[in-house]
């Protein structure tokens, strides 16, 4: 299929249908964009993200002057979607999107005033109220995970995981008890759990006053524990493994954090750490999300199941019958 755009009616109407999304840029390569990827959104896709985004951008921008943004909000977080789902280079965008110049200008600019973050907390809390839950989380679940760092990282930001056996970047990451996430924080792979604990609970004391309990691994026993009861009033409750016991057992709230890793690992531009910056993988973290969150909001507004991933339901095999036990 061709990445390049097609001559099409023009629309210049910023919540068109998806085949239609104009750009007032002469020459741009998003001029008469026809949705073709499998990351692009759809039309009710936008009309959950549409609206949140704007209001972010609203509540962003500073002052009463400034240029108004020229490309289409929708087309550039499509191509923004696009690179952090298939992990592409950004010189490497296909022509029908906006120049990867402006692309990248524009998430470096959103990232460093929070907007990503800001999307995803605002997603979050419709979810939680769909689900029939406080817009306010009050437990959390952290855990970290640690990612190969590609020869883009510099060797500053990067370190050796021992226990892993892996060298790159961690990523610690906190969620709610259905897996939302709450932060994201990105440090060297060298960073020991309960140290890079600190930083991730106090950014979450920071942004929720709220929660109250927090569970962890047996990576976060220790100091950690007793300083967070001390110092944020939080209590960490430490699930550790049951090596003891034979046999496949579900820990208690840690398959949550677990799931969620999951979830982010799909993006192919998670699976290895390319960012030079650390603040750019935590964006890209956020972006992942927010692309995860609007699916699940359609989903949960049009109260549809998730779609099986491997065909259809398995049913489960019937036991054989006595009389063909005694032949």
């Amino acid at each position: 299929m061709s990445v390049y755009p097609v001559p099409i009616e023009k629309n210049t109407s910023d919540t068109a249908p998806a085949a239609v999304s104009p750009c007032s840029v002469a020459g741009c390569g998003c001029a008469h964009r026809v949705a073709r990827y499998p990351s692009d959104m759809t039309d009710a896709e936008w009309e959950v993200l549409g609206p949140q985004a704007r209001a972010v951008m609203a509540d962003l921008r500073q002052g009463p002057g400034g240029r108004p943004m020229a490309h289409r909000l929708r087309v550039v977080v499509d191509a923004i979607r696009y690179l952090v789902r298939y992990g592409v280079e950004w010189r490497a965008l296909p022509a029908d999107f906006p120049p990867w110049q402006a692309v990248y200008a524009f998430f470096e600019r959103w990232s460093a005033r929070g907007l990503p973050q800001r999307l995803v907390d605002r997603l979050r809390g419709q979810l939680r109220v769909g689900a029939g839950r406080a817009e306010s989380p009050t437990a959390a679940i952290v855990d970290s995970q640690s990612v190969k760092a590609a020869d883009t990282v510099g060797a500053a930001t990067s370190g050796y995981d021992g226990g892993k056996k892996i060298k790159g970047r961690k990523r610690h990451i906190a969620v709610d008890s259905n897996g939302w996430l709450l932060a994201v924080l990105v440090t060297a792979a060298s960073v020991q759990d309960r140290d890079g604990g600190h930083r991730l609970l106090a950014l979450v004391r920071e942004r929720f006053s709220t929660i109250t309990l927090v569970w962890a691994d047996g990576g976060y026993a220790g100091r950690l524990v007793t300083w967070a009861a001390a110092v944020l009033a939080l209590t960490v409750t430490v699930v550790k493994r049951t090596d003891d016991v034979s046999g496949f057992v579900v820990l208690p709230r840690r398959w949550v954090v677990e799931r969620t890793f999951g979830w982010l690992n799909r993006h192919r531009r998670l699976v290895r750490d390319y960012e030079r910056r650390p603040d750019h993988h935590e964006a890209m973290v956020l972006w992942a999300t927010t692309a995860i969150m609007t699916r699940q909001l359609v989903r949960q507004r049009a109260d549809q199941p998730p779609e099986p991933r491997w065909g259809a339901e398995r049913t489960k095999p019937q036991p054989p019958q006595k009389d063909q036990q005694a032949a």
